[in-house]
């Protein structure tokens, strides 16, 4: 059947007010401070297809990444995030691994397990009498010792001998060494020397303050250090305050954050100022986020749900360039910080952020995109179908408890969008989904798609403010300016006339498209769409068009897709 459409069209008509010239001081530029140079990163295990399985672990291993830096400086971060070192240095290995605090069996695979093996990090040690000052003090009495280290301990170094996996054995050292059998809190970490059973230090500050290591720079080269696979700028923040596994975080500057965003957010190899756009949307996102993930320790994740980060890997020289370019650059709404989310794609059309998402904001506009639709061929995956029977759409819902499908309504926003989308079963039932759950609920690749060629370009109605339909469509509508000029409305668009008789095309904001839809001729539902992501923001396919095919600036590509925006250096 044909779908029909009904469009509601509000035209605002534009009067001319003409102002004589007053002299008027000219307003202030926009600045911005952000707030950290230092960014602390959850690292969470990353899979290709974007999804987290674990977000802590029994151990994490740290290994020198060769001719950039080599061995340790222990200590912790203060609450202005500066660094205090506690004066211990390893330097004598160029792989460490922090613990758990129990009995731990080192693996080939380089990970350390709960357990007793060939390699065991016994968790029962004996305290031995005394605190110090400094861990010099603490370590000239430890090195005394076979298996002697030193621990911090809110606020005070102290001496512990050995590593038992056995309680009773430690008591039987206990009567020749002195002191008493120690097993940690649920708190306690240990560094060990990777591949053994060597213990070179511990820290327990309960919940107050975690172990921090410093790589250590070898020559002149900035250090960087392999952590699960992946090498990293900066420092490293272990955290157990569960009392469970270890939870590592990266502390590391705003800058080299950066570079290790865009790579893996956009590829390295992309042209300059497309790389910029995504250095500065992706700083401006940082901090406009900076607080997200505040009670578990750190500032964002490395996973999409915050932006996909894992160091220096993926770094290419245009992704570097790009960040050093842009270096301190945010991105400003009327002097205030923005909220910059982006996307692969949006299929020809971005949305305005209260029809994806609740919080309406000025400057998160839909905008018709020219830029990513000459390059549409080009891109991977950016046309998309999937074809459903009845009884499949229906298990595909099948936690909103519906029965076969057999009709299907829409909703559309003035850009093309989906707004929202009702399914309706054999049985009478239905079950409305709207902004973004109309692409997630069945795992769609966008919001920007049609059914069985139900959609916004489709034939139907024309209503103006809700009245009665127009015979003819916007062909037999005219448009009165302030002057009293009347002109027709040309098909395609829709236009006012200005208090100067000019003919303005306008963006109506009141628009509401609807249509509905039963199965095809071969008794299925085809939903065709295009587009990656959630369409809000800057496209990253179209920005790189805009820089690749039409010589657009950074600038120019973020202010095409966060409407009204400026860019400004924090700090000016």
């Amino acid at each position: 059947m044909r779908a029909r459409i009904k469009t509601a069209v509000t035209l605002a008509l534009a009067a001319v007010l003409i102002l004589a010239a007053v002299p008027t001081q000219a307003a202030a530029s926009p600045s911005y401070t952000a707030p950290y140079s230092t960014v602390r990163v959850g690292l969470y295990t990353f899979y290709s297809d974007g999804s987290t399985k674990e977000k802590s672990f029994p151990w994490a291993n740290l290994e020198n990444v060769e001719g950039l830096g080599y061995g340790y400086e222990l200590g912790y971060y203060d609450e202005n995030r500066d660094f205090v070192s506690l004066g211990v240095y390893v330097t004598d290995t160029d792989e460490v691994s922090v613990i758990m605090d129990r009995n731990m069996v080192y693996n080939s695979d380089n990970s350390y397990t709960e357990g007793i093996g060939n390699i065991t990090v016994g968790c029962a040690h004996l305290l031995l009498d005394g605190t110090y000052e400094s861990y010099d003090d603490a370590w000239a009495v430890a090195s005394q010792y076979e298996r002697g280290f030193v621990r911090y301990e809110n606020g005070v170094f102290k001496v512990l001998v050995g590593n038992y996996s056995a309680w009773e054995d430690a008591a039987a050292d206990a009567e020749y060494y002195g002191g008493t059998v120690d097993t940690g809190t649920a708190n306690t970490v240990t560094v060990v020397q990777t591949g053994t059973s060597r213990i070179l230090f511990e820290f327990d500050c309960g919940t107050s303050l975690n172990l921090a290591v410093h790589p250590l720079q070898e020559g002149d080269a900035k250090t960087q250090t392999w952590h699960r696979g992946y090498m990293y700028y900066g420092d490293f923040v272990f955290l157990r305050n569960s009392g469970g596994n270890i939870t590592t975080v990266n502390y590391v500057d705003v800058e080299d954050y950066i570079k290790g965003v865009i790579c893996y957010e956009m590829s390295p190899e992309w042209p300059l100022e497309a790389l910029k756009a995504q250095a500065i949307a992706a700083r401006t996102f940082l901090m406009f986020n900076i607080n997200k993930h505040k009670s578990l320790g750190y500032d964002v994740c490395n996973t999409i749900d915050c932006q996909a980060y894992h160091g220096t890997n993926g770094a290419g020289v245009n992704s570097d360039q790009a960040v050093e370019e842009t270096r301190g650059q945010y991105l400003l709404y009327n002097g205030e910080l923005c909220e910059t989310p982006y996307a692969s794609s949006n299929g020809g059309a971005s949305e305005n952020s209260e029809n994806v998402w609740y919080t309406p904001f000025p400057y998160l506009r839909g905008v018709e995109d020219p830029y990513e639709l000459t390059i549409a061929g080009s891109i991977p995956g950016y046309y998309w179908t999937r074809t459903y029977t009845p009884r499949s759409l229906a298990q595909s819902l099948e936690k909103y408890g519906l029965s076969d499908i057999v009709h299907i309504d829409m909703t559309f926003t003035p850009t093309g969008n989906v707004m929202s989308i009702t399914f309706t079963d054999v049985n009478g039932r239905s079950k409305t989904l709207s902004k973004e759950a109309a692409r997630t609920a069945l795992g769609f690749n966008s919001q920007r798609y049609t059914v069985n060629g139900l959609g916004p370009a489709g034939n139907g109605d024309v209503y103006v403010n809700g009245g009665t339909p127009l015979e003819g469509g916007l062909e037999t509508a005219f448009a009165v300016g302030g002057s009293g000029l009347t002109e027709s409305l040309p098909s395609g668009a829709v236009y006012a006339v200005s208090g100067k008789g000019e003919i303005v095309e306008v963006n109506p904001k009141n628009v509401s498209i609807t249509g509905g839809v039963g199965v095809n001729s071969a008794g299925t539902f085809v939903f065709s769409g295009s587009g990656y992501g959630h369409n809000v923001g800057m496209s990253q396919w179209g920005a790189y068009s805009m820089a690749k095919y039409h010589n657009k600036t950074c600038e120019e590509i973020l202010t095409f897709y966060y409407t009204g925006t400026q860019v400004v250096t924090s700090g000016s």
